[in-house]
Parts: structure tokens; sequence; C-alpha cells
């Protein structure tokens, strides 16, 4: 549909720390799973999914990023002189983004199924949400420990909570994003707003999802890819 949002950030610019000696010398994004960039992977769900204006910011070792993306249509939102975290790294992209709702893809993990960005697309109801996250169940989630992040009511909406994982994929309205008075600051600010007007709603993801946080992940995603 014409209408669907296609804006999408790429999360790209964390230390990606708790990789250790995978990334002394190269960024998160650009740590390779089945041979290629986790980014990559990242980029051909957006572009798949139907996001057709692509944002990535950068920090960490930002100029391979910059490098691997050059003549990919990507526009880059240069956090080198600070980073900004989830929710400051957005406002700073929006324009770059556009107005209306924008998608945020998390670059550190690996897919399969259906495809996640146009499952977001297709559901979001912007006359009742303010945000629309992608989640998995807690059995679901490889590379990943927990009992999950947020519950979901019988109408899909969230509160924080034991249920399910949130797994980096989201659609959100960011018109309140201006009144945080932090520079830095996380998405959760926003989140809770929105979660206490009754205006964030989930999706389930059945498909295979992956958190590619650590060197250990790798081969479990390369498993998974493989099924």
């Amino acid at each position: 549909m014409p209408d669907q949002p296609d804006a999408l950030m790429l999360f790209a610019a964390g230390f990606g720390t708790r990789m250790g000696a995978l990334t002394q010398n190269r960024p998160k994004p650009m740590v390779e799973v089945a041979g290629r960039p986790l980014i990559d992977h990242a980029l051909d769900l957006a572009r798949a999914g139907g996001a057709r204006r692509l944002v990535a910011n950068v920090h960490y070792l930002a100029d391979q990023v910059i490098a691997h993306l050059a003549g990919q249509d990507v526009a880059i939102s240069d956090e080198r002189d600070e980073i900004l975290e989830t929710g400051g790294g957005l406002r700073k992209a929006l324009p770059l983004l556009g107005e209306g709702p924008v998608m945020t893809l998390n670059t550190d993990a690996v897919w399969t199924g259906e495809n996640p960005v146009a499952r977001l697309r297709e559901a979001w109801q912007p006359e009742d949400m303010s945000a629309l996250l992608m989640l998995v169940r807690p059995e679901n989630a490889r590379g990943h420990a927990g009992a999950g992040d947020f519950a979901m009511d019988e109408t899909g909406r969230l509160r924080r909570g034991p249920g399910y994982v949130y797994t980096g994929a989201q659609m959100l309205n960011p018109a309140g994003i201006g009144s945080i008075s932090e520079q830095k600051f996380s998405l959760n600010l926003l989140w809770d707003e929105m979660i206490a007007a009754g205006r964030v709603f989930g999706l389930v993801h059945d498909g295979g999802w992956c958190d590619v946080g650590r060197p250990e992940s790798i081969p479990l995603a390369e498993a998974m890819l493989d099924e």
C-alpha cells in the first residue's frame, strides 16, 4: 500500500563490547555471520520488507561502516563526536528519515521466516498505535536469556513484564521525542510514556531469531540459517 511508512533506521553505532576480540578492530555491524556482515543481513530484511528511506547511525570505528555502505543509498547519521543511545540517535536522524512514523532495526540479529519489516508495515494502525514492537517468545529467542521484556494482553497492547522478548525491530511515531530533555537517552523513555497511554502494541514473530551479541551466538545464528 502506498501509505505504509517506508523510512527505517539501522542502529549501527554501538561498541560491541560483548563481542570481545571480534570488535577490537571492527565495529559489531561488520562482524560476519554466514560469510556476510551483520549489517548486510539487516539491509536485506529492510529492503525486502519495503523500506525505501534508509539511515544508519555510526560512532565506533565509523569509517568502516561508512565505507561499506558507500553507494548503497543509505544515509549516514554521524555520531562520531558522541554516541547518543537509541533515543538520542533516532532524534538526530529524524531529518534524514523524513516526517511521519519510522521503523528501527538493530543490526545485531539474524532472522528467518516472515519478513519483520513487511509485517510491521502491514500491521501499523496509526490511529491506535504510537509504537508497534516485534517480539518473540523466550523459548524462540536464540542467543538471548531471560523471561522477556513485555507482557501482551488479548488486544495486543503491551506492558512491562515477562512474556515476550523484544527483537530490536519496531514501528514508531516519533512525535513525542522532542519533549525529552536529555541529549543521550534510550527509547525506553519514550516507550514508557506510550505504554502509559495504552498505545504500544506487539507482533509475535514465529520464525527464527538470533541475538548475535556475543561470539558464541555466531554459530547459533549460522545453524538457524541452515535449517
